[in-house]
């Protein structure tokens, strides 16, 4: 059966603006995979000197609070927890919204040689770089934007010839790894 609408109106949750913590748990005890969503917390008129002792108490402690907040009809467990000088709301999910992948092949049973770790190993180190998030471009983002600023400007949308997908296909990790370091040895010498 299916539900309509009307039935998820019957649904209510009280909606209060503000964050419930129910518990402070160390924050290297919550598997990454939880967080999903991050939101800074800025204090109400009235209540900086409690943000101000919550975010020093959290950050000496190496713990996050465990909240629950309803945000547009729906409540959400999340963390709160220090970043820099503030306090952020990290949206996460709940226990059986985590899948465990026990049913996954993760390869664990093909043998490794010494030499496929090295070269493995080798490319990576090749290939490390300091973390700088803005070299990382949204490209579908670019394109929505260059179309929309091509629609206000009156424009006829310029058209994109699509890029080919390359099918997947089972490759040869050995072979791609000795490409790759091929390709990282000449931009190093260059």
């Amino acid at each position: 059966t299916t539900l309509p609408d009307e039935d998820f109106e019957k649904v209510q949750i009280e909606s209060t603006h503000s964050v419930e913590i129910t518990d402070f748990v160390d924050q290297a005890q919550i598997n990454p995979k939880f967080f999903y969503k991050p939101y800074f917390l800025e204090p109400q008129k009235g209540g900086e000197k409690a943000y101000a002792l919550l975010h020093k108490a959290l950050t000496t402690s190496g713990k996050v609070g465990v909240a629950k907040v309803a945000i547009q009809k729906r409540e959400y467990l999340a963390a709160v927890k220090p970043d820099g000088l503030f306090l952020i709301l990290e949206l996460m999910h709940f226990a059986q919204e985590v899948l465990e992948p026990a049913s996954l092949n993760n390869g664990a049973d093909r043998a490794v040689s010494a030499q496929e770790l090295k070269m493995a190993t080798a490319l990576i180190d090749a290939m490390t770089a300091e973390w700088e998030p803005t070299k990382y471009k949204d490209q579908y983002q670019t394109a929505l934007m260059q179309l929309i600023e091509e629609k206000a400007q009156k424009r006829a949308p310029t058209p994109k010839p699509a890029a080919p997908r390359v099918q997947p296909n089972v490759i040869d990790m050995v072979a791609v790894l000795q490409q790759s370091l091929q390709r990282a040895g000449l931009k190093q010498k260059a």
